[in-house]
């Protein structure tokens, strides 16, 4: 199958965020002062929205406390990002990777806006792709496969001839729920993690000397 187009999660994937995130929602534990088991809480939340982590910590909570909540959350991971985030080793390169094989690029992110601009200003990403989805475009976060399948169709490129990029198994489960092979980093978790995974072509801690593949299968 030809390769046509990189779809990239970003927080862990290109940005190295998730340090930051797991400070944040540490910060976050301690203001509302409920246990925090960091270890657990990422494996089972890496790649969803706030809103669905926050329905399934507080289900009798209303909508408008919650997006408070995720509000808060995210403004104390945006405190620490304005001065620290930075990128992925060689995210740059692998871009330019692409580029240079005429690939289509997407960023697939369940970050909110604000998120997204500060990491698109401080890097210039908005430049090196060819569009972003989110939850913001009113697509479910993963695993569902819609941010991925939405990317692909805006660009106009088969989900098989799409290679993704994560850090989290929910991204690689809506890759594999969208008919897309994946690359997984292991920035936040080990690769062992990912067992099970028929849609994983390798894992890599980052991407410095990685090479895309001349095609997928």
């Amino acid at each position: 199958m030809t390769l046509a187009a990189l779809l990239f999660d970003m927080d862990g994937t290109l940005i190295d965020s998730m340090p930051l995130h797991e400070r944040s929602w540490a910060l976050w534990h301690a203001e509302t002062g409920l246990p925090y088991d960091e270890a657990g809480f990422f494996a089972a939340t890496a790649g969803r929205t706030n809103l669905e982590i926050l329905r399934d910590l507080f289900p009798a909570q209303g909508e408008e406390a919650l997006q408070a909540m995720a509000a808060r959350k995210e403004a104390l991971y945006r405190e620490i990002a304005e001065r620290e985030l930075t990128l992925i080793a060689g995210a740059r390169e692998v871009i330019a990777q692409g580029r240079a094989r005429g690939l289509k690029i997407a960023i697939c992110t369940a970050a909110p806006p604000e998120n997204i601009a500060i990491a698109f200003a401080r890097f210039g990403l908005g430049a090196l792709v060819d569009t972003v989805t989110s939850p913001a475009d009113g697509l479910r976060g993963k695993p569902h496969p819609d941010i991925f399948l939405e990317a692909a169709r805006r660009i106009g490129v088969a989900p098989a001839q799409c290679l993704v990029f994560e850090d989290a198994p929910l991204g690689i489960e809506a890759a594999r729920n969208g008919g897309m092979a994946a690359v997984v980093l292991t920035t936040t978790l080990p690769a062992q993690a990912f067992a099970g995974y028929d849609n994983v072509l390798q894992s890599i801690a980052d991407f410095t000397d990685y090479t895309l593949p001349p095609s997928l299968g």
